[in-house]
């Protein structure tokens, strides 16, 4: 029996010594895991302050075209956002400086604000952002600072954030933006789609193409007319709701 105990001692030993060795294979490798993943961050830092470097000299050198052109703006905009920056978000930082359009954004949606209060009476405080480029455009016409169908999105995102109920949303083939704070779901986007052609619905013509209960049309009808985003007319039989923001005013 004594001598069965002493045989089996060094065994043990073996398998204490070969357990700890695994450990300490196991603490070199993570050791060597994360000095890899330091110089791969190291170098992806590196890479990114190049990055960077390289675009701050191509804004200098392309200032006024970045200032002046919507297009050479937009791809100047997605090119800043593969490394996180939004030279046009503000009036303070090294972008705005560098290229003297810090407040362009802000600018852009006071002026789409004005434009949209100042229309609501008449399209419901919804508008074809096509419609909106235009007034934009004649109104800016002095400044000699082009806008595109992409900066008036961008100006409107940032609005969003401030929880104010400017959005863009899309109709069919169109964009309308939204200036009133109401939420919109899926009834609401199906009845736009359903009058998109002829600005209008009826409850009979809402039932009938979306399946819907008469209950369902007439309380989402009632409700968007409520909001300012539908009106009534009840000259020609059925009873007929309009939606000015997919008329053509302009």
């Amino acid at each position: 029996l004594t001598s069965g105990l002493v045989a089996a001692m060094p065994r043990k030993n073996v398998g204490l010594r070969g357990l700890k060795e695994q450990q300490a294979k196991k603490a070199q490798l993570a050791a060597r895991g994360d000095q890899m993943e330091e110089t791969e961050i190291s170098k992806i830092k590196e890479q990114l302050a190049h990055f960077k470097t390289k675009l701050q000299d191509f804004a200098v050198k392309h200032k006024n075209d970045i200032k002046q052109n919507p297009l050479f703006r937009r791809d100047f905009q997605a090119m800043c956002s593969q490394i996180g920056v939004d030279p046009l978000a503000s009036n303070k930082g090294f972008w705005s400086q560098l290229l003297g359009v810090g407040d362009f954004y802000y600018t852009l949606g006071v002026q789409i604000v004005e434009i949209c209060l100042a229309t609501r009476d008449t399209n419901g405080g919804l508008m074809d952002i096509v419609e909106l480029h235009t007034r934009l455009s004649k109104r800016r016409a002095k400044t000699l600072q082009e806008i595109s169908i992409d900066d008036i999105e961008r100006a409107i995102k940032k609005l969003r954030q401030l929880g104010n109920g400017f959005d863009v949303i899309v109709v069919g083939s169109r964009k309308l933006v939204r200036s009133v704070p109401m939420e919109f779901n899926l009834d609401h986007s199906a009845l736009f789609n359903l009058a998109e052609e002829s600005s209008y619905v009826t409850v009979p013509a809402v039932m009938a193409a979306l399946k819907w209960t008469q209950e369902r049309a007439t309380t989402t009808l009632a409700n968007m007319v409520k909001e300012g985003i539908a009106w009534v007319d009840t000259q020609d039989g059925d009873t007929q709701y309009w939606f000015p923001g997919l008329l053509n005013l302009t």
